[in-house]
C-alpha cells in the first residue's frame, strides 16, 4: 500500500473555497468537510500535534483527498450537506433518524374537505400544515379539531357510501356533511376556522368567532351563538395551556445535551407561538468534540439534506461558530430571512430551558434502556475478556474542604441504574480532606455486609479515582476476604475530557483507555457520572444542614432553654465565642462545667 503523500498534495492545494472527501484504499468515504479555504482547512488535519484520537486515527486511513471548488462557502455548505446524505461518512456527524415529518393534510378541491394524517412525500395539490415533531403531536390536533370544529377527517370511501351519519356525528365531532346535515357555507365557514387554528393565528380566529357570536344573537339565532361561545371558550383554553406569549412567533428551539459519552439534540417546535412537540435527535458526533461545532454540523444536516420545513427564528442552546454562514444558506433555502440566535430572555428563555430539559431526559431515558444496557454490557465482556457484569458497583468522595464528607454506591444491573439499592455513607473520624481513607471507611462499611450475606456480591466494582484509590479497594477486599471481583480504576485522562478517561485494571495493573465510541467506555461513564451525581447531591445536603444546624445543639446539659439565654446574653454565636469559660458560667442556669463544655465546643480547633 502506497502511504498518502499529505506533503505535496498540501503544496499543490487551491486557497479557494469547496468541498474535501477523504477517502480510504477502498475508495470509501471517511469524512466530508467544507472550508473557505480548502489549503488552511485540509492542512490542519496533518499538522504534527493537538489532534485528538479520533481524528488521529482517522488521518490514517486517508489514502486519497478529492476537491470540490465552489464559488463561495455557502454553496459549499449546501454542496456538503448532499455528499453527506448520500455517503453517510462514518466520521461525520450522522442523524440516526432520518424519517420524514408527520403533517395534516386538508384535500381542498373535494366540495366537503377533510383533514388527514400524512407522512413522506407532501401531496401535489390540497393543503398541509406542519410539519408536527411527531406522530403523537398530529393525532392530539386532529382529536381537537374534532372536538371544536367538528371536521369531517373520514376517507373518501367511507364518505361518498354514508346514507346516515357516523358515530362520529351522534358524539359531537362531525357536522355530517356527508348526508347534508350541514350547508356547504357553513362547512366552508368550520374549515376556514380550522385554517386559522392550524396556521397559530388563534388571536385572530377568536375576534371573528366573536362577532359571529354578536350576530347570531342578535338574529335570535341562540343554539348557533351558543355553538360559537364554546368554541372560543376551547380555543382560548387551548391558548391558556400551550401559548407562552400575546405574539405569535414561529420558530425551533435546538438544545445540545451530553453525557455519558451520549449525545441527544432536541428540537421543540413553536408554531404560531404554541409548542407543538419536540423531536429528539440521537447523532453519531463523529469527529466534533464541543457542543458548538455539534450544532455547526447539525443544523445545515438537519434542515438543507431533509427539505425540512425551515422557520424564520432558531435559538441555540451554545453559539455556533459559523451564524452567518448557516444563517444564510439556510435563507436561500426557504426564500425568506432566517435568524439565529442563542442568547434570549424572556419567553424565548423559557422555550430554550424547555428544549435543554427535554433533550437531558431523552438521554438519560435513552441510557437506561434494556436494549443499551445489554449492547454495552457485552462490549464491557469482550473488552475485558470476562462474563457480562450482572451487577456492578462504583464508589466516589465527595466534600468541600473537607467539609460534610460523604461516598456514595451506586448500583447498576442489566437493565441500567438500580436506585433502589444506591446507598450513601457519612464519613467520620477522617482528616480533613483524606480521600483515600474517606473511600477506606466506606469499602469497609460496605464489604462487611457483603461478606456477612447482607448484601450481594458485585461482579464489578468501579472505584472513581487512580491508582491510589484503587490500591485501598484492593487492600480492603484482601482484608474482608472478599474475591471474584473484577476492580477498575477511573481516573480522568491527560486532557481530562470525557472520552479520554484512563481505566486500571487491578486484576493486571495495566493502565489503558478505550475508543471514545466504545459501548463499554460509555456504561463506564454512565456509572462514573451517576456516583458523582448522587454523592454530590447527597453532599450539599449535608453540608447545608450542618451549616444551618447551631453549634450548641448536641452539648450536654444545653437544652434549648439555655442556648436561648446564651444567646440572648451574648448578642449572637459570634460574640458567645469570644468569651471565657468564666464569661459564659455568669449566665443564668449556667454551671462553671456546663460553661466549660460550651467553650470547648466553640473552640475545637
Amino acid at each position: 500500500m502506497v502511504e498518502f503523500d499529505f506533503t505535496r498534495f498540501l503544496k499543490n492545494l487551491t486557497v479557494r473555497p469547496g468541498v474535501y472527501q477523504m477517502k480510504d484504499t477502498d475508495g470509501h468515504i471517511l469524512y466530508v468537510g467544507k472550508a473557505k479555504n480548502l489549503k488552511v482547512r485540509v492542512s490542519s488535519y496533518f499538522r504534527g500535534s493537538g489532534l485528538a484520537s479520533k481524528t488521529m486515527a482517522m488521518v490514517a486511513k486517508i489514502a486519497h483527498i478529492d476537491i470540490t471548488v465552489t464559488r463561495n462557502e455557502v454553496e459549499a455548505l449546501l454542496l456538503e450537506q448532499n455528499l453527506i446524505k448520500d455517503s453517510r461518512p462514518p466520521y461525520n456527524i450522522l442523524l440516526r433518524d432520518d424519517k420524514s415529518y408527520p403533517y395534516v393534510y386538508m384535500n381542498t378541491a373535494h366540495p366537503y374537505p377533510g383533514l388527514y394524517y400524512r407522512r413522506g412525500n407532501r401531496q401535489s395539490t390540497g393543503k398541509t400544515f406542519g410539519p408536527f415533531p411527531s406522530a403523537g403531536s398530529v393525532k392530539s390536533t386532529l382529536n381537537l379539531i374534532q372536538k371544536t370544529f367538528q371536521i369531517r377527517q373520514c376517507e373518501e370511501s367511507v364518505f361518498q357510501n354514508r346514507s346516515r351519519p357516523c358515530l362520529q356525528y351522534q358524539i359531537g365531532r362531525c357536522s355530517a356533511p356527508c348526508v347534508g346535515f350541514v350547508s356547504s357555507d357553513d362547512y366552508a365557514e368550520d374549515l376556514e376556522d380550522t385554517r386559522l387554528f392550524l396556521e397559530g393565528r388563534s388571536s385572530e380566529l377568536i375576534v371573528s368567532l366573536e362577532a359571529r357570536m354578536d350576530e347570531a344573537s342578535q338574529s335570535l339565532e341562540f343554539e348557533k351563538a351558543a355553538r360559537y361561545r364554546n368554541t372560543i371558550a376551547r380555543v382560548r383554553r387551548v391558548q391558556s395551556e400551550q401559548v407562552m406569549e400575546s405574539d405569535s412567533v414561529d420558530l425551533d428551539v435546538i438544545a445540545v445535551f451530553e453525557q455519558s459519552g451520549g449525545i441527544c439534540i432536541a428540537i421543540l417546535s413553536v408554531r404560531g407561538g404554541r409548542v407543538l412537540g419536540v423531536n429528539s435527535q440521537f447523532p453519531d458526533a463523529g469527529l466534533l468534540e464541543t457542543p458548538e461545532e455539534i450544532l455547526d454540523a447539525f443544523i445545515p444536516q438537519y434542515y438543507l439534506a431533509s427539505a425540512r420545513a425551515i422557520p424564520a427564528e432558531l435559538i441555540c442552546s451554545h453559539e455556533i461558530n459559523e451564524t452567518n454562514l448557516v444563517s444564510e444558506a439556510l435563507s436561500q433555502a426557504c426564500g425568506k430571512k432566517v435568524r439565529i440566535a442563542h442568547a434570549v430572555r424572556g419567553v424565548r428563555q423559557q422555550f430554550l430551558e424547555l428544549a435543554k430539559t427535554n433533550a437531558e431526559e431523552a438521554l438519560a431515558l435513552r441510557l437506561a434502556t434494556r436494549d443499551g444496557q445489554a449492547k454495552r454490557l457485552m462490549d464491557f465482556a469482550e473488552r475485558f475478556n470476562c462474563d457480562a457484569p450482572e451487577r456492578i458497583e462504583c464508589f466516589d468522595i465527595s466534600h468541600t474542604s473537607g467539609e460534610a464528607t460523604v461516598a456514595s454506591c451506586v448500583v447498576f444491573d442489566s437493565s441500567g441504574p438500580l436506585k433502589s439499592d444506591y446507598r450513601i455513607f457519612n464519613i467520620t473520624d477522617v482528616n480533613a480532606g483524606d480521600d483515600y481513607a474517606a473511600m477506606r471507611q466506606a469499602l469497609t462499611r460496605r464489604y462487611r455486609r457483603v461478606k456477612s450475606g447482607e448484601v450481594p456480591l458485585p461482579d464489578v466494582l468501579v472505584i472513581d479515582g487512580g491508582k491510589g484509590q484503587l490500591s485501598e479497594a484492593i487492600s480492603i477486599l484482601s482484608e474482608l476476604g472478599v474475591h471474584d471481583v473484577f476492580l477498575l480504576g477511573v481516573s480522568k485522562g491527560p486532557s481530562r475530557k470525557a472520552g479520554f478517561e484512563l481505566l486500571h485494571r487491578a486484576d493486571t495493573g495495566e493502565k489503558l483507555s478505550l475508543p471514545s465510541s466504545a459501548p463499554a467506555l460509555h456504561l463506564i461513564q454512565h456509572i462514573r457520572d451517576e456516583a458523582h451525581r448522587f454523592a454530590i447531591t447527597k453532599h450539599r445536603q449535608a453540608r447545608g444542614k450542618a451549616r444551618a444546624q447551631s453549634p450548641l445543639e448536641g452539648i450536654p446539659g444545653v437544652g434549648p432553654k439555655r442556648r436561648q439565654a446564651l444567646l440572648r446574653h451574648f448578642g449572637g454565636i459570634r460574640e458567645l465565642a469570644r468569651a471565657s469559660a468564666s464569661d459564659i458560667a455568669k449566665v443564668a442556669g449556667m454551671s462553671q462545667q456546663t460553661a466549660e463544655l460550651v467553650y470547648s465546643a466553640l473552640h475545637t480547633d
